[in-house]
């Protein structure tokens, strides 16, 4: 066998190694990225930032990410009514308890994402969409398109966090 064939095989198998956590981070995280299945909007040259075809863009973004967790909402109400059962085992009992806190507190997270998502529909529909709250300037489409509901620049996002982060400690 060749030295190069050699150096490459390790290289496969630690790549198949390192892809199966991915999956598992991946399946963790499945309702709040599924928006992301979508095409990137490309502006046209000369096209108006926040034009008509870029607000129906981003609608339709927020929309499928909207009826995604609805779904999902669904999938947790018909499961907790299917796995509902009184265990006799004082430690079944604990832990189907503590499962089901742990799906409500996620589906609280995404009750607030999705008056979130109806929020930024409004925005939309008042053509103040993709403008930062506090200084005005662009968001940009390739931010708003990582954070559908971002409502402030990059920058401005930053120093905000950067004054959390002092005022917590």
């Amino acid at each position: 066998m060749p030295p190069a064939a050699k150096k490459a095989a390790p290289k496969k198998k630690a790549k198949a190694k390192a892809k199966a956590p991915a999956k598992k981070k991946a399946a963790a995280k499945s309702s709040n990225l599924e928006f992301k299945n979508f095409e990137p909007y490309k502006p046209k040259r000369g096209e108006k930032y926040m034009s008509e075809k870029q607000r129906e863009h981003f609608r339709g973004i927020l929309m499928n990410w909207k009826k995604e967790l609805m779904q999902e909402v669904d999938r947790t109400v018909s499961h907790m009514k299917d796995e509902a059962a009184n265990f006799p085992d004082p430690a079944d009992r604990a832990t189907q308890e503590e499962e089901f806190s742990l799906e409500l507190r996620t589906r609280d997270r995404e009750r607030k994402l999705i008056k979130k998502i109806d929020a930024t529909m409004e925005l939309i529909d008042q053509d103040d969409y993709g403008y930062c709250d506090a200084c005005g300037i662009e968001i940009g489409i390739q931010r708003l398109e990582a954070r559908p509901t971002a409502t402030l620049c990059i920058d401005c996002k930053t120093l905000a966090e950067i004054k959390e982060k002092q005022e917590l400690g």
